[in-house]
């Protein structure tokens, strides 16, 4: 038992954290010291990001444009997919943008000259200065910041280079789908190579917990437990306002589909891994009266992308860690974030890990503040349960929304298996 409990990572974080924090309050020189600790697993984790995005972008995208026959399911799926997301995307920056979780921690302040806004980093280096680089992003010209961003950033062209390359890919016939099996095996080699690079989390929480405590002081703790606080309220806010809405027009209570799949979400919270509850919601779901078709397309390309709970983190996060280093968030700079956050999102999964890959991307896209500041969330990487919880659920409720829109769900299985809880709807 004892043994078990080491083992879990969830645990190993948290004391790291403990540690961390311990260390900064008692020697704060010598815990500053730690950020190399922190900044090496994060340069790690960049490393890897051009050639994860890459190849998930290119596998999810073939395999949803790959469905013959199904030309029209795909386009619901797809354009039902962006919609949730840029919900999800829009709701965690409007929450955060409300409580502000990231006032507070002490920063150096943005430069500002003449013509446009330049936004810097966190002065992590405690020379007074901020580190990364700077972008300039015009107040007045959505447009031309979102062609700046593609400029200065080779995740996005390298994005849009997948995005063409997994629409191309079902049309080569016998060769692309030789291609479809390579990429296949080459995103499980990742995720292996994802899943080992993470054992060294806790290392880098402590030198992260380690490093804020003691440069910022004891205060900068109290931002950090605002941020996750910020994410369960978003995420609560999500679940509560748009997925029950949506599985109220599929004719069923969100409630009771939770109780329908609660063996699942624990296995999702317990262990972290989304991908763990696949086998059993996609039987679950099939039971429930949704179209075997519709499940099947929506459980294997949801889990890239419909995670509505990854992109209410990726935006939170950004707009938490643009406020700890006193960014003035415009108008202009925020519709410049959003399409820029709905492209990078697209190279997300449900793997752990995945969604602080996604954040570092969108990051290095926009030079909002450096890379290296997403050193500041890994303390706290692990109690983001929310997150995947959302996830799952949300694509639970896509697949009865998208067999009802399609008019293959059945509402006798409905009801029976909800017991007798499904919603009449018209039609």
């Amino acid at each position: 038992m004892v043994r078990r409990c080491l083992k879990n990572a969830t645990l190993q974080v948290l004391v790291a954290m403990l540690c961390g924090l311990a260390l900064g309050l008692w020697r704060p020189a010598l815990a500053t010291s730690m950020r190399p600790l922190s900044d090496g697993f994060v340069a790690v984790i960049g490393l890897t990001v051009p050639i994860v995005m890459f190849v998930l972008v290119v596998s999810g995208v073939a395999g949803l444009r790959g469905r013959r026959g199904r030309a029209g399911l795909a386009g619901r799926v797809l354009l039902y997919f962006q919609a949730l997301s840029l919900l999800a995307l829009c709701t965690g920056c409007l929450v955060a943008l409300l409580l502000q979780p990231g006032n507070g921690l002490s920063a150096a302040p943005p430069m500002v000259p003449d013509g446009g806004l330049v936004v810097s980093g966190l002065d992590l280096d405690g020379d007074g200065t901020a580190g990364g680089q700077a972008f300039d992003v015009p107040r007045d010209a959505v447009p031309a910041g979102l062609a700046a961003a593609f400029r200065h950033s080779p995740v996005l062209q390298i994005l849009l280079a997948a995005l063409l390359a997994g629409l191309a890919l079902p049309h080569l016939g016998a060769c692309g789908a030789r291609l479809e099996h390579v990429l296949e095996q080459v995103v499980d080699r990742l995720f292996r190579l994802l899943r080992f690079i993470l054992r060294f989390a806790p290392l880098a929480a402590f030198g992260a917990m380690a490093f804020t405590v003691g440069h910022f002081g004891p205060g900068a703790v109290l931002p950090l437990v605002k941020f996750v606080g910020t994410i369960y309220f978003a995420s609560i806010l999500f679940v509560c306002l748009v997925l029950a809405t949506l599985a109220r027009m599929a004719g069923a209570r969100l409630t009771r589909l939770v109780a329908y799949v609660k063996e699942e979400l624990v296995l999702v919270a317990f262990t972290g891994a989304s991908v763990a509850a696949l086998p059993g919601l996609v039987t679950k779901l099939e039971r429930l009266g949704c179209a075997r078709d519709v499940v099947r397309l929506v459980m294997t390309t949801g889990y890239t992308f419909n995670l509505n709970g990854s992109n209410l983190y990726l935006t939170t996060a950004l707009v938490f860690l643009a406020q700890a280093a006193h960014v003035e968030l415009t108008a202009g700079l925020l519709a410049t974030l959003l399409p820029v956050c709905l492209l990078t999102s697209l190279g997300s999964t449900s793997v752990a890990g995945s969604a602080l890959l996604t954040l570092a991307a969108t990051l290095g896209a926009l030079h909002l503040v450096p890379v290296e500041s997403v050193g500041l969330l890994l303390g706290v990487e692990r109690l983001m349960k929310c997150r995947s919880l959302t996830n799952v659920l949300g694509n639970c409720v896509a697949c009865l929304a998208l067999s009802r829109w399609q008019g293959a769900l059945d509402r006798d299985a409905l009801r029976r298996e909800l017991g007798g809880a499904a919603l009449a709807v018209p039609g």
